[in-house]
C-alpha cells in the first residue's frame, strides 16, 4: 500500500508546539494550499489541511517558521477518533509530517520567530560570501568556442552516444 503526501502551501498561524508527558515534542499546525484552478468568480481557493509533527523536526519547524511561512512536506495521511467531552466520538484526519523544508527566500525568512540567525546561519553565509562574494581570486572560466562562429565538424565516431 502506498500512503505518501507532498504538500507546498503556507502557514496559517504560528505552529503550536507542546511536549508529551515523556517529553517527546509534537507540534500541530494548519497549512492552506492553493487548489489548482480559479473559481467561477475568478478566485483561487485554498484548501486548509491539518498538520502534525514530532520530535527535533517539530522543535525546528517552530524555530524557523511563522504564519505565512512558505513550507513544503511530505508525510502521510492518518485517521483517528476519539471522544470529546460530551461524549461523542470525533474522527480527525491530518497529515503526520516526515520531513518539511523551508521555501521561503532568506529575506522573508529572516524575520523568524526568534529574530535572530544562529552561530552556524552566520558562518555559513560568512564562508560563502568569502569564498564566492568577493574573493577576487575566482577567475570565470572562459568559454573555448565562444568566437567560434563556424560549424564544428565532429566525426560521428568522436561521439560518446
Amino acid at each position: 500500500m502506498i500512503n505518501r503526501v507532498v504538500l507546498v502551501g503556507r502557514l496559517t498561524k504560528e505552529l503550536d508546539l507542546r511536549y508529551t508527558g515523556n517529553g517527546t515534542a509534537v507540534g500541530s499546525f494548519t497549512m492552506a494550499v492553493n487548489r489548482q484552478f480559479t473559481n467561477q468568480k475568478g478566485e483561487r481557493e485554498a484548501d486548509f489541511i491539518n498538520c502534525v509533527i514530532w520530535r527535533k523536526s517539530a522543535e525546528n519547524m517552530a524555530k524557523y517558521t511563522k504564519k505565512g511561512s512558505m513550507v513544503g512536506l511530505e508525510g502521510r495521511i492518518q485517521t483517528r477518533s476519539y471522544d470529546d467531552k460530551d461524549g461523542k466520538r470525533v474522527y480527525v484526519t491530518e497529515v503526520v509530517v516526515d520531513s518539511f523544508s523551508l521555501l521561503d527566500t532568506k529575506q522573508a525568512n529572516s524575520g523568524t520567530s526568534t529574530g535572530q540567525q544562529t552561530n552556524t546561519q552566520q558562518q555559513n553565509q560568512s564562508s560563502t560570501t568569502s569564498n564566492y562574494g568577493t574573493n577576487n581570486n575566482y577567475q570565470k572560466q572562459s568559454d573555448p568556442f565562444e568566437k567560434s562562429s563556424q560549424p564544428m565538424d565532429i566525426d560521428e565516431d568522436d561521439l560518446p552516444f
